[in-house]
């Protein structure tokens, strides 16, 4: 796997949790999420037909903007091959404006946030 496709996942990942979760419709919702920062790092091969646990949690969740990371796992293994991540920031459809992240949205993300005091002690596989 390379970082294209690794990114495409983590694009997948957090998309899906915000509409399922969150109810973020990213075609119809008053705001959507711009990504301003990503980031990765690759710890071991993943290839096809390899079976990934995949987790999500966010890192930090501030008045507009959300920062997520997603560890990619072979299937039963603790130690994760990929990890990485992406900062959101939530802005107004139209106007482009930076916007407080709506209460279901934020609900929704309080459910992955991880204390920062904690983060690097705590395992990345959710």
């Amino acid at each position: 796997m390379n970082n294209t496709i690794f990114y495409h996942l983590v694009d997948s990942i957090v998309n899906t949790y915000l509409i399922e979760s969150c109810g973020q419709i990213p075609q119809t919702s008053p705001s959507i999420g711009f990504v301003v920062s990503s980031w990765s790092q690759f710890f071991a091969p993943v290839s096809f037909p390899d079976l990934l646990d995949i987790g999500l949690r966010v890192t930090k969740l501030g008045n507009s903007s959300v920062s997520y990371e997603v560890g990619l796992f072979k299937s039963g293994e603790d130690a994760p091959s990929v990890v990485g991540g992406f900062t959101h920031v939530f802005v107004e459809r139209e106007k482009r404006k930076s916007v407080s992240i709506g209460e279901r949205v934020r609900a929704g993300l309080k459910n992955l946030l991880v204390d920062a005091s904690r983060r690097d002690q705590e395992p990345v596989k959710l």
